[in-house]
This record gives C-alpha cells, structure tokens and sequence, in this order.
C-alpha cells in the first residue's frame, strides 16, 4: 500500500529494514489519520506525548542496523484499561484517578522493550462492562465501516482504530467478549489469548476470567504482537512461564501456514443454552465450515455437553460489577453508567456457598471443553448474534441483553479459559462485516491462529474506504 498508515505491521518491519520507510514518516501518516477522522471516530481516550520521541529514537536504530525489538518502530495503541506511566488511566469512568500512572502494566513495559510507537490509549466502556461503545467519561465510539453504528466494546477504541488505520497494532482486554465482540463487529482480527497466556497488572474487576491481547488488520500480526505480549511478569500471579525452548523464544507465526487439512473441526450450535443468532451469522458459521472443508479440514456439527454457560457468567459478570459498584461511595455512585448500576443491584446478596456454587459449575464448563478439545483441533461458532446495533441506542436491559444482544458466543471461553480468536468472513445486508470464531483446546493458541491465518488467506478481507 502507497499510504504508510495502512500497512500491516510485518510489511512496516520490511520497509523499515530495507529504509523505504522510517518510523517517523509512518507516525506521520497515522496522525494525519486520526486528526482527520478521529473527530468522528472518538476512538482515543488520550494521545501519547511521547510518541513523536519514541518514533524518533526507532528512526536512528535503523539507520544504524540495531533495531531492539521484534515491533521497533510499530505503531501500536493500548486500551485506556492498562497503565502507561505517565498516562492516567481513566477506563472510561468520571470516577477514575485523574493521576498519571506511575509504572508501565506488563504489556505497556514489553511494548516499549520490543520498540513499539505507543500512539495513544483507547476508549473502553466504564470499568469493561458492557459490548457497545460508549462509556459516561469520553461518550460514544463509533464504528468505521458505518459511523452511525458502534464498534462494538468493551475494546470499543482499539476495534475501531484497527479498522481505521490508526496503528498497526492494537492491545484490548477480554473477559466475556470484548476484544472478540469489537474484532468482530469492525471487521478485523481479534485473538482472546489463553487465560494466563499474556500478563496483566492491576488485575480489574474480572480478574478470574480476563485477559488481554492483540486486535490487528492481519492474523499474522496479531501472532506477532503475541510473541511481544506473552512474557512471563512476576506481578500477574496468573501468569503463565515463558513458552519458549532453551535460547529461543517461541515465535507464534511458526506452522502458522501449516494450513487445515486433516484437522477435525466441530461446529458448535448450543454453547451450552440455545443462543441467539440471526441467519447471517449462521450463513458466516456455514460458509466458513465449507471454507475449511475444502481446505481439507474434516467438520461436522457437535455437541460440546457444556452447563449452561449463561447461568455461570451472568454471576461471574454480576458479582463483580457489584463488587466494583460497592467500592465506591453511594454518595458518588450516580455517576456511573445507568446500565452498570443496575446489573450491580440484580447482583447483591449473595451467600458464599452460592459463589462456590457457580465456581463449580465453571470447573465443570472447563472441564467439559477439555474433554471435547481432545477429540476435535478446532472449534467453530457464530462470535456476535446479530450486526452492531447502533451507537447512539441506549443500553435496556443489560441483565438481558448480555445474553440476547452481547456475548452468547464468547462468554463461554472466557469462563474455560481456552484461546478464542474472531476473523473476518463476509458482509452482512446492510454492508457491516460479518465474523466467525474459532476456539481450541487450553494452550493450544497456536491452533487458533492457524485455522485464522487459512480462512484469512482463502477470504482475504478489506478496510472501509475513509479515504
């Protein structure tokens, strides 16, 4: 491509190796980018001061052959969820700490080891609550391919800036769907790591189940952001050791073009309850099961005889919205999101032993997948229940609409812990992207991004044309 901004991430690294291209001429071009259709975008809670050093101490790494790190002089952003020293981390609520962080998260620190152009922090929902856009502190996000719908959330910013060009690469957090749900609803690739797989300090509300990863144009670079993200960081207690053999560090692109044949790849119609899905998600799920079929992978519909994961998260979800809700004091809590406090009253009073029941049902939901994992590679599902909604509707029934609107697909593999990953496939009606997700056994990421990076070649997907 002749516009900087809108290269992927690897074809950067080529450019800049062979100096057809600098760091500072490609943070150039993504912030004439954002200062053109960020206004109506809104997908930054806040721009990185430092940017314009950091892509100038990349240029001279360059032109002296020693560049540090595997995404020197990447453009990249990181949701307003992780700290960045110096930024304050605000995730999307008018009673966040207004004061800069004082040290980098683990991916922030691992961002800026590998040389990454850290150009902003992205807008969340309040606290990650919720699927679409909006939150009380920085209003609504909108998405690329249709300003009048969301991007989906609660990595409403980072969606909407991977589909926009604004930086290669783009870190969102997921605890029920929302670096899935965001992926795809703008179009692009979204990869929920392995519970562990990538560390994360402060643990927020969803700490049992949350994790974060990358969101990128390309499945080749999402592995590739992966292989910077997933380092073992003593403050996550969480955190997985280093995957890696003696010397070498894993790389996440390796066999990722070993493509699908042979594989058994199951499609799952009941993730547990009979979940909402339109009939162009459905078309999404059938298309691609033919895809991988005549790319050789063997598929057939499958029951995974999972509980009903609905139950489980809603109280995963709920418990910890009102613990967080609790934190604060009544006097100050009618600033939060309307929406927020009234899935924290639908949450109150329950016992310890009904917690422990609910832990329970989850093991068993683990349980359950791994077992299914070990007959089948892969598996195979709708990841949304319908299009985006618009981003200007008000939130109704949020207790409901988890369920009927938000996460049916993606709640699940967050409750088991297992790689998950959206790619493109299609359009629907109305022109807004269509996705399907893959999922594998626990650890088995390089799976996923297998099985992505082969749809992603057989059905190559574009950006909305911005201009």
């Amino acid at each position: 491509m002749s516009d900087p901004a809108l290269m992927t991430a690897e074809e950067l690294l080529a450019a800049y190796a062979r100096q057809a291209l600098s760091p500072v001429e490609v943070l150039q071009a993504v912030s004439e980018r954002v200062a053109r259709l960020n206004p109506t975008l809104n997908a930054f809670a806040a721009m990185n001061p430092d940017a314009p050093a950091q892509a100038g101490q990349s240029e001279a790494r360059w032109r002296a052959g020693r560049p540090i790190g595997a995404l020197d002089g990447v453009p990249v952003t990181v949701k307003d969820l992780i700290d960045v020293a110096g930024l304050p981390t605000r995730r999307g609520s008018r009673l966040s700490d207004t004061a800069p962080a004082a040290e980098d998260a683990p991916v922030t620190m691992a961002l800026k080891a590998a040389g990454a152009v850290i150009i902003g922090k992205t807008t969340t929902t309040e606290f990650g609550w919720k699927s679409p856009g909006d939150c009380p502190l920085h209003g609504i996000t909108r998405n690329p391919w249709n300003f009048h719908h969301t991007p989906g959330g609660s990595s409403s910013g980072a969606g909407a800036a991977a589909a926009a060009g604004f930086g290669a690469l783009h870190v969102g957090t997921d605890a029920g769907g929302s670096i899935r749900i965001p992926a795809a609803w703008c179009g692009v690739v979204g990869l929920k790591p392995s519970f562990g797989r990538v560390p994360q300090w402060p643990l927020g509300a969803f700490a049992a189940v949350a994790v974060a990863g990358p969101m990128g144009r390309t499945v080749r670079d999402c592995a590739l952001m992966l292989n910077v993200l997933a380092r073992h960081d003593l403050r996550d207690p969480y955190c997985l050791p280093d995957d890696s053999s003696p010397g070498r560090a894993r790389d996440w692109r390796e066999d990722i073009e070993g493509g699908i044949a042979g594989m058994r790849i199951a499609v799952l119609r009941r993730p547990g309850f009979d979940a909402p899905v339109d009939w162009e998600g459905i078309a999404a799920v059938e298309q691609a099961a033919q895809l991988m079929m005549d790319l050789g992978a063997e598929v057939e519909e499958a029951d995974a005889g999972l509980p009903d994961t609905r139950a489980i998260f809603s109280r995963v979800w709920g418990v910890a919205l009102s613990r967080l809700v609790h934190g604060f004091p009544e006097t100050r809590r009618h600033m939060l999101d309307p929406g927020l406090l009234e899935v924290a009253a639908a949450n109150t009073g329950l016992s310890a032993e009904e917690l422990m029941e609910f832990e329970a049902a989850r093991l068993q939901a683990a349980h359950a997948m791994a077992r299914f994992t070990r007959k089948y590679d892969l598996v195979l599902s709708p990841v949304v229940p319908n299009p985006p909604p618009l981003a200007d509707a008000a939130t109704v029934n949020p207790v409901e609409a988890l369920w009927s609107q938000w996460a049916p697909w993606t709640a699940s593999a967050n409750l088991t812990r297992q790689p998950a990953i959206a790619v493109p496939m299609g359009f629907s009606a109305n022109g807004l992207p269509r996705a399907v997700q893959l999922a594998a056994g626990l650890y088995r990421d390089d799976l996923v991004l297998r099985g992505a990076r082969a749809i992603e070649m057989a059905q190559p997907f574009p950006m909305p044309d911005l201009g």
